[in-house]
């Protein structure tokens, strides 16, 4: 158990320097870009070694806070594609079993279909913004965007966008 406990601190460590170099992820500072990029690949890597050894990080193996730590480094491991592949597959298993979310599951699905360069379902990565409105990449079913975000459990997509318009 000691093992799972000390992956538990790892994962937890690994988002807090996730969640304070990703200020540095749109920087206009190309060193600070870079140093974005090194370290979401340095965890990208780990992670693919923890799925290898342990399979998805569950909240039931890691606790919540370590789990959605897991999700995010998944999440931002847009340049290995074989990190965010492996991880959506073992998480689907998870979902299947009631033992991760599919809120998650929706988001990490999404990114992963845009950085292969297909459309997302359930709009959930940003393209940019035009005329003061966030614009989601190209979506299959956009008239049917907001019944599946709803059936995942993710607030309609005005809603959503309405809290990037105030940060």
């Amino acid at each position: 158990m000691h093992d799972v406990a000390a992956l538990a601190e790892e994962l937890k460590a690994m988002a807090v320097a996730d969640h304070r170099s990703s200020v540095h992820a749109n920087s206009d500072d190309p060193a600070e870009q870079l140093a974005w990029r090194r370290l979401t690949a340095r965890h990208g890597d780990r992670l693919r070694e923890i799925m290898e050894e342990y399979g998805w990080p569950t909240a039931d193996m890691v606790g919540e806070e370590a789990a959605r730590a897991a999700w995010l480094i998944a999440q931002h491991a847009d340049r290995q594609l074989d990190v965010q592949r492996r991880a959506l597959q073992l998480m689907e298993q998870a979902v299947s079993a009631g033992s991760a979310g599919p809120r998650e599951l929706a988001f990490l699905r999404d990114r992963t279909l845009v950085n292969e360069g297909c459309k997302q379902i359930y709009g959930t990565q940003i393209a940019g913004v035009k005329d003061g409105a966030p614009i989601p990449w190209p979506c299959e079913e956009p008239h049917r965007m907001d019944e599946l975000r709803a059936e995942v459990g993710i607030e309609p997509f005005d809603e959503y966008v309405a809290k990037f318009a105030m940060a």
